[in-house]
């Protein structure tokens, strides 16, 4: 091949590869425009639903006997002295302590009951959770004003082939509404104005760099 054609060969795979290079440039920003996930979002009056794997301290004023802790099934229920199959997924502890003393109210006078929750697993509608090049991708229990800081360092970080600046919030107590985070500039750059509030139910797809 001679020189002449060689050097027109490179030139038409270099006009190639620019061309490509374009086309997918031109591709992302013409894409769908996602809003940042605003940084305030936390609710002053969130209160913790407890959840199939929770368990639950039930303590009976003056009736030891009936005093205990028990889990809450896969099923959602928890079963106690007096006390069989009782819905308590779904509510918060004060409900619970109202519906045991219902229940309980059938054998004995007057019952005062006090519940606390002291293993946090909380129903799935308000786990957060954690796809794509997460260090550890898993779904974690919400806590009240939670952040995006919080979350990364529970799941170990992002990937060495993480994309995260490009990062998708999908809010599922807004009607599955999708934001961007910036997940590199908050736990490489440490900027913190990349940080957000997370709210129950959230979930974090961290897609892979191409480049």
């Amino acid at each position: 091949m001679s020189v002449g054609i060689r050097n027109g060969v490179v030139a038409m795979i270099r006009w190639i590869i620019v061309g490509i290079l374009g086309a997918v440039l031109l591709g992302c920003a013409t894409g769908p425009d996602i809003p940042p996930a605003p940084s305030a979002a936390a609710s002053s009056s969130y209160n913790y639903i407890i959840g199939p794997g929770d368990s639950v301290n039930i303590v009976v004023w003056r009736n030891p006997e009936l005093s205990m802790s028990v889990p809450v099934r896969p099923d959602g229920k928890i079963a106690a002295p007096l006390v069989e199959d009782l819905v308590a997924m779904g509510k918060d502890a004060s409900t619970l302590a109202r519906d045991i003393e219902k229940e309980l109210g059938k054998y004995i006078r007057d019952p005062v009951v006090t519940v606390v929750v002291t293993q946090f697993v909380g129903p799935y509608s308000e786990q957060i959770r954690v796809v794509g090049e997460a260090g550890k991708p898993q779904t974690l229990p919400y806590k009240q004003k939670m952040t995006l800081l919080d979350v990364m360092i529970a799941v170990g970080g992002l990937t060495d082939f993480a994309d995260g600046n490009s990062t998708t919030l999908l809010r599922t107590s807004e009607n599955d509404k999708q934001y961007s985070v910036r997940v590199a500039d908050l736990i490489k750059r440490g900027d913190v104005s990349a940080n957000v509030d997370m709210k129950p139910g959230d979930v974090l797809i961290i897609p892979r760099s191409w480049f």
